[in-house]
């Protein structure tokens, strides 16, 4: 999908962050998603230091405030118009609601949203990235957007797009791509990005069975065959 380059013309504020990331050394690119709803999986992330450097990158690139997570029990009493004012958006964690089906009707049900997401889900080294952002994406048919965060060279790049297409292989091996080289503040802490195998073959049953009851059934080849489910004969 395409993305827009954003100019580099800033607004004074914009300019003041800027002078901060480079003044910490710091540098980075930003292509504006042609979309209002996606969502920003950040890699690779082994350090609360990221978010740090990621803020200040956000500010001075404008990138446009992304929305949060947050407990339904946050957004009652006076702090609940604040915390939906900052993006905060209410999830339940106490019914048996599918949290994926919460965040895809927040999706469906909003203008625009813009979810960031770190698919490792700790700063800790994983044997595989957590699966819920891809689900999400497919489901609410929402592109991810990706930014990498590289230590080696103080540079963070964000802004090229995938779709989930359902090929959970395929999809990562182009999310593998563009984080590839990418060295985080301890990479020591880096894994393979990869999904579970359990994750990949559920997708591709769930695109099976939509696949199968879309398609017309085929009659039966045998005569006999054909007569019992009430085909006509060939």
């Amino acid at each position: 999908m395409s993305a827009a380059a954003v100019a580099q013309r800033r607004t004074f504020f914009q300019t003041l962050w800027y002078w901060l990331l480079r003044a910490l050394g710091w540098d980075g690119v930003y292509h504006k998603p042609d979309a209002e709803k996606f969502i920003i999986i950040v890699a690779p992330h082994t350090s609360n230091f990221d978010f740090f450097i990621g803020f200040i990158y956000s500010r001075a690139f404008g990138m446009p405030s992304p929305n949060f997570l947050a407990k339904d029990t946050a957004f009652r009493g006076v702090m609940g118009p604040i915390v939906r004012w900052l993006g905060g958006i209410p999830v339940n964690r106490r019914e048996r609601t599918n949290f994926v089906d919460q965040v895809v009707n927040a999706f469906n049900t909003r203008k625009r949203m813009i979810l960031a997401i770190t698919p490792e889900g700790t700063r800790s080294k994983v044997e595989y990235w957590k699966s819920g952002f891809y689900h999400i994406a497919l489901r609410a048919n929402v592109p991810i957007v990706m930014a990498t965060i590289d230590y080696a060279r103080k540079f963070i790049t964000c802004g090229d797009m995938v779709m989930a297409t359902g090929d959970m292989e395929g999809d990562i091996a182009r999310i593998r791509a563009f984080f590839a080289g990418s060295t985080g503040r301890y990479p020591e802490r880096q894994g393979e990005i990869r999904f579970r195998p359990a994750d990949a073959a559920a997708i591709q049953a769930e695109t099976d069975d939509a696949g199968t009851a879309a398609a017309p059934s085929s009659p039966p080849d045998s005569a006999a065959s054909r007569a019992a489910n009430g085909y006509p004969p060939a």
